[in-house]
């Protein structure tokens, strides 16, 4: 496959996608292992032809207005073994295995550690490690 082929192909793919107006799309994250949600985070189109590019989960930070390649600071790599879309086309959903166990910056497993319980937020799953300890290089 020539270079000018992969580039076409890359560019179909994307524009099958529904971008929001701000040309996002929302990007769930899950355990290819045992389906459990991670995180949830957005997608650009670069973020998302850089992800099926390299393997690994690639986002857009819409508070840093910069691409996030998942574990660049922590480790925490999210190892792409599959991407699908809704049928709205509108939801990328990533099926990762999760380097190091941990997706959260709070040092947890999933960023959906809290459970509603008699209409208050309950803290159900435990911190694997420090997120001091993660991020203090």
């Amino acid at each position: 496959m020539t270079e000018s082929t992969a580039v076409d192909i890359t560019q179909e793919f994307l524009e099958q996608v529904r971008w929001t107006s701000d040309g996002l799309v929302p990007a769930i994250t899950q355990d290819a292992e045992t389906n459990d949600i991670l995180m949830f985070a957005w997608m650009n189109r670069e973020s998302l032809a850089l992800t099926v590019q390299e393997q690994r989960a690639v986002y857009w930070s819409r508070s840093r207005q910069k691409l996030w390649r998942k574990g660049e600071e922590s480790g925490h790599v999210q190892s792409i073994k599959e991407i699908r879309i809704d049928c709205d086309e509108d939801v990328i959903i990533l099926k990762v295995e999760q380097i190091g166990g941990i997706a959260c910056h709070t040092g947890r497993r999933s960023c959906f550690y809290r459970r509603l319980e008699n209409n208050a937020w309950q803290t159900v799953e435990k911190v694997i490690k420090d997120p001091g300890d993660i991020y203090s290089k």
